[in-house]
């Protein structure tokens, strides 16, 4: 950015992986963030390992993280659906990011996630654009877009149909982002990727496969691909947005990749050092196989790492277009993000010496964005 505009900016899921390292890229550039949260215990355990703590080198913990950053950091408590919650949190704020969503495909959750991805953008996009904000920054997802028309993804792809609960959530909250952009509003769209790297403060969906694939709970895999990228990009790409816009239709994608599954196991396979065998699938045969699974989930207690929503984003996921705005931040590669999300989960007891193979040791220290 040519200039630095310093300001307040009302965030909400900023205790989430796309949020908190966020609100980090945010803070590291010196603005002051608002966080709208419903349960503000959760504000420092996710921010505290991703800023730099007193000590030289160090990182903040709990105990010393609203003395390094309270002044930095307000809290306001509520939900995103609770438009006089949303109202305190937005008011008097130069600028809104709004990333607070539901990222699962479990068949358990599929009540609150229509009701927090679509209704959560009406009331938060709304309130934004009654307060003045500049920019309102919309934290959609790529498979928004899915399936696409053609064989990539670009700025002005249509909304997508998709036939699943998640990403049917996202387009809808798409849809009415774009509604804003029509009628001029300053709302700035993003699509970030599947998204992996350390310090995910709730184990989300596409970290947890990750692990379930190296725990060997995933054994067969449909062909296909996904888009992946590192949730630091992503973070950076909104820390390179936080200027004043003014309206229009501005849309970015996350920085990332585009892997076919073969290679995705692959990359895997060469970070840990281990063999994981792996039947591939056609993508299309395995949907009755995802429904069944969900199906089973409503009744079972424990985690079912099959998911109909996953083998769907296999089965229809595109490239994105070469030349795409990515916001002028360039992807980290893939292995680095694969193989510190690998430490990370090893460090923190989710995987084995084994498990984690050649990938275990030491996280790289957090890296500004």
């Amino acid at each position: 950015m040519s200039e630095v505009f310093l300001m307040l900016v009302s965030v909400t899921g900023g205790t989430g992986f796309v949020g908190a390292h966020t609100v980090a890229a945010f803070l590291r550039a010196g603005h002051r963030v608002r966080l709208l949260v419903r349960e503000p215990s959760g504000v420092a355990r996710a921010l505290a390992p991703l800023l730099p703590g007193p000590a030289p080198g160090g990182n903040a913990d709990e105990d010393t993280f609203a003395d390094t950053f309270g002044d930095a950091v307000e809290v306001v408590t509520g939900d995103v659906t609770d438009g006089e919650a949303v109202g305190r949190a937005v008011r008097g704020a130069d600028a809104v990011l709004h990333a607070a969503a539901v990222y699962t495909f479990d068949s358990r959750r599929r009540a609150s996630v229509r009701r927090t991805n679509e209704r959560g953008a009406e009331v938060v996009l709304g309130a934004a654009r009654a307060a003045g904000a500049d920019p309102i920054i919309h934290v959609s997802s790529v498979a928004a877009l899915f399936p696409a028309p053609g064989r990539v993804v670009r700025e002005d792809t249509p909304v997508g149909r998709p036939r699943e609960p998640y990403m049917a959530s996202k387009a809808a909250a798409e849809a009415v982002a774009r509604g804003h952009q029509r009628e001029g509003a300053p709302v700035v769209i993003t699509y970030p990727p599947a998204l992996l790297g350390p310090h995910d403060p709730r184990l989300g969906d596409q970290t947890a496969r990750l692990r379930d694939v190296l725990r060997g709970l995933l054994p067969v895999w449909p062909l296909g691909g996904l888009p992946l990228g590192d949730v630091r990009d992503t973070a950076a790409l909104h820390a390179e947005l936080l200027t004043p816009y003014g309206g229009g239709p501005a849309r970015h994608f996350g920085p990332g990749h585009y892997l076919t599954t073969r290679r995705y196991v692959e990359v895997l396979r060469e970070v840990t050092g281990r063999r994981l065998p792996t039947l591939f699938l056609p993508a299309r045969a395995m949907l009755p196989a995802g429904l069944l699974a969900d199906l089973a989930q409503r009744v079972c207690p424990w985690h079912i790492p099959a998911q109909y929503g996953a083998v769907y984003v296999c089965a229809c996921a595109t490239r994105v277009a070469e030349g795409a705005s990515t916001g002028g931040v360039v992807p980290r590669p893939v292995a680095e993000t694969v193989g510190e999300t690998v430490r990370w989960l090893h460090a923190n007891g989710s995987l084995s010496d084994r498990q984690a193979g050649t990938a275990r040791g030491d996280l790289t220290p957090v890296r500004a964005s």
